[in-house]
């Protein structure tokens, strides 16, 4: 049976109507977590684009080097130090080990939690998708890939990474706003309220 955190015991809860709020009027910098799979990326364009935010993606802008290579820590740390010093931005991708350092300048965080059978099936089918090529929000030279260590991932995630995620915004954001989006939908409403308001 998978197991998630209550949206209530998350630091600073909000529903989806205070998160467009927030966004419209106040948010100059947002977080996109959760799965792969669950639409971050989807999300977090969108978002920049009505509200002329800066993107940036973990995975393209800061993790991978061309050919899945990792980038040295010491120089994916500089890089995140540099995208949150930044004035307005949105940005999209997991790694809790850093959120010391994104969390301080975020003034909302948005964090997917499909049902992980939602996951599996988005990061199912982005693979067909974008199979043997680098999809736009992943470093050149770096093609879509399935594995088992991938998939296993996914179905562990609530387990093994939400506590954690859950824990770092307790120690480093317990006063920024945190809207869950349980599903496609719940992004898609978001989405609706704020285009109803631009």
């Amino acid at each position: 049976m998978e197991q998630t955190i209550a949206p209530s015991a998350l630091s600073r809860a909000v529903d989806i109507e205070e998160a467009a709020s927030i966004i419209l009027h106040k948010a100059e910098r947002i977080l996109v977590i959760g799965c792969s799979g669950t639409g971050k990326s989807t999300l977090a364009q969108a978002i920049a684009s009505l509200r002329g935010l800066t993107y940036v993606s973990m995975d393209r802008d800061i993790f991978w080097l061309p050919g899945w290579k990792s980038r040295p820590r010491p120089e994916a740390i500089a890089l995140i130090e540099q995208a949150v010093a930044g004035p307005r931005w949105i940005i999209d991708g997991n790694s809790p080990g850093t959120l010391p350092l994104r969390l301080p300048r975020t003034d909302l965080v948005i964090w997917r939690r499909p049902p992980r059978y939602v996951a599996l099936r988005g990061v199912i089918s982005r693979w067909l998708r974008y199979r043997g090529r680098s999809r736009p929000e992943m470093a050149p030279g770096c093609p879509e890939r399935l594995d088992w260590k991938f998939l296993r991932y996914i179905w562990t995630f609530e387990h093994d990474e939400a506590p954690q995620f859950q824990e770092m915004l307790e120690r480093h954001g317990r006063n920024v706003p945190v809207v869950t989006l349980k599903s496609y939908r719940d992004g898609e409403d978001l989405l609706s309220r704020l285009r109803s308001n631009i």
